[in-house]
């Protein structure tokens, strides 16, 4: 059951919500439920149903496609405040890119239902322009993804990867596993841990038990230039 604070977060990250009448509005409200995820929950495997859309109160989740050999490459991540319309690209006509969501950590979201977004995408032009403005975000994200993988040393990918985490923490501690820095940047985890050990050597960071500690940020940064 929501309450005034929940609709209250839910108005106000709702870009659309404004130029909804208030039958439209009755309607978002009735149809949204909160959802509460432990880290490594998965919301969406392959063949899945549709989630429509999530927007997350809190936690983040990471959006990726997977290969036939179990590889999985990230597309982007979610915070607080951000909304995901991709989970719900059955419900778009014009959009046919599939994806997986995982929890990163202990994850909130409000997920609206398929339905009722699907109507009101249909009817209020302010919706359907919401919904593929978002998708055009998320697609930019996916897109500098892609160009990693594809164009950037793999040096460069984790450098650029370990100072975003450390600036996103505000510590210079990097927590997560080999395998987790493996999925997030699109790699095999041997890959990773052989970089990381380079780096190690280099005296650019310190390894501890799923732990990186940026020891030489000033390095990192010559590498991800």
């Amino acid at each position: 059951m929501l309450d005034e604070s929940d609709l209250a977060y839910i108005r106000e990250h709702l870009g659309f919500w404004e130029r909804l009448n208030d039958g439209e509005r009755r309607t978002i409200e009735g149809s949204i439920a909160k959802a509460r995820f432990p880290r490594g929950a998965i919301l969406r495997g392959k063949d899945a149903e549709c989630l429509g859309v999530l927007l997350v109160r809190s936690g983040e989740l990471r959006a990726y496609i997977q290969g036939d050999d179990g590889r999985e490459v990230t597309l982007y991540r979610l915070g607080a405040g951000e909304v995901c319309v991709l989970s719900a690209s059955c419900a778009l006509d014009a959009i046919t890119f599939d994806i997986l969501i995982d929890a990163l950590e202990d994850t909130e979201v409000y997920r609206i239902n398929l339905g009722a977004f699907e109507r009101l995408a249909r009817q209020n032009v302010w919706v359907e322009n919401f919904s593929y403005k978002s998708a055009i975000e998320r697609f930019s994200d996916v897109m500098w993804a892609v160009e990693q993988l594809v164009f950037m040393r793999f040096d460069k990918r984790l450098a650029i990867f370990l100072l975003d985490e450390s600036i996103k923490s505000k510590a210079p501690e990097v927590k997560a596993t080999h395998e987790e820095i493996a999925k997030l940047v699109g790699s095999a985890r041997e890959v990773v841990s052989r970089m990381l050990k380079s780096f190690e050597t280099q005296g650019i960071v310190s390894l501890g038990r799923g732990t990186i500690k940026v020891i030489d940020r000033e390095a990192l940064k010559r590498i991800a230039q």
